[in-house]
């Protein structure tokens, strides 16, 4: 993948004898073109096809080497034919119903995202990003494995997304949406979320069966004995009294609960980051 081309650079400015604009709606580039077409024809076509086929054949080698380079990184170092879990969430060789890899591949999935992706379009142009961040070599240019991992930079690079207005570049100001967010922004916001929720806020809950005092009950239980000194074991006896009784049956509404509260944000969670998957991109 070139990161120039020169079809876009001064010499071919030169060589069509009119400049190239910048940027332009679908509607400008067509004006330009068609003008850009009639002033020179030839020069026109030296410039934006001949430039072209003479730069496709001398970096046809260099751009076979690049193209191996990120299969061997696509197939076996990301890997982004295939939706991974971390070792933190499902340990390797242990079994995971398919149903319950669905939310810890996703999210491992957007934190690589947030972290690798973006941490990267964070210093691939910006030489200052670079040494803020401490960036390797092999981060960002020609040479990148897509391995370097840096939270704070990929971090760095959603707080500038999500600050991103529609201003004079995008819009009059009598525009609607003049001086919003863009969508951009809105994109970058809800990322930043779900990445928070699920690394920071979501490992600070509290297991249910702790919270709701079942766990502590279930130990009460396996130390009780019989009249000979026998232990129980935890099924070894029914509930003794209608205190007892009712005691167990609010720990396990409590617990019943908590889990389902923790199921239903997990699956709203869930929702949220399939909705903003097309915002997932560098």
């Amino acid at each position: 993948m070139r990161s120039n081309y020169w079809t876009c650079s001064k010499f071919a400015d030169w060589l069509r004898g009119t400049m190239k604009p910048k940027a332009e709606t679908g509607e400008g580039w067509h004006k330009w073109n068609k003008q850009a077409k009639k002033s020179h024809p030839f020069r026109y076509w030296l410039a934006e096809e001949g430039l072209d086929i003479i730069q496709t054949t001398i970096f046809y080698p260099v751009d076979k080497i690049y193209d191996l380079k990120y299969y061997i990184n696509n197939r076996f170092v990301t890997r982004t034919h295939s939706l991974t879990a971390h070792v933190r969430d499902i340990r390797p060789g242990s079994w995971c119903d398919v149903g319950n890899r669905f939310l810890p591949c996703l999210f491992n999935e957007l934190v690589d995202f947030v972290e690798i992706e973006l941490a990267w379009w964070h210093v691939a142009w910006d030489e200052d990003a670079r040494k803020k961040f401490v960036a390797p070599w092999w981060a960002w240019g020609w040479f990148r494995w897509r391995t370097w991992r840096k939270p704070e930079c990929g971090l760095a690079n959603l707080e500038w997304q999500r600050k991103l207005i529609v201003n004079d570049e995008w819009a009059d100001k009598d525009h609607p949406e003049y001086g919003k967010p863009t969508h951009q922004a809105i994109k970058a916001q809800e990322i930043l979320d779900l990445y928070n929720w699920w690394t920071i806020e979501r490992p600070k809950r509290v297991d249910p069966h702790e919270a709701s005092g079942w766990s502590a009950y279930c130990d009460e239980r396996r130390d009780d004995r019989d009249e000979d000194g026998e232990p129980y074991g935890f099924m070894g006896r029914e509930e003794r009294t209608p205190e007892e009784k009712e005691r167990v049956s609010k720990m396990l509404d409590e617990c019943n609960r908590l889990e389902q509260a923790y199921e239903t944000e997990d699956e709203e969670m869930m929702i949220r980051l399939i909705k903003v998957r097309h915002g997932l991109w560098t």
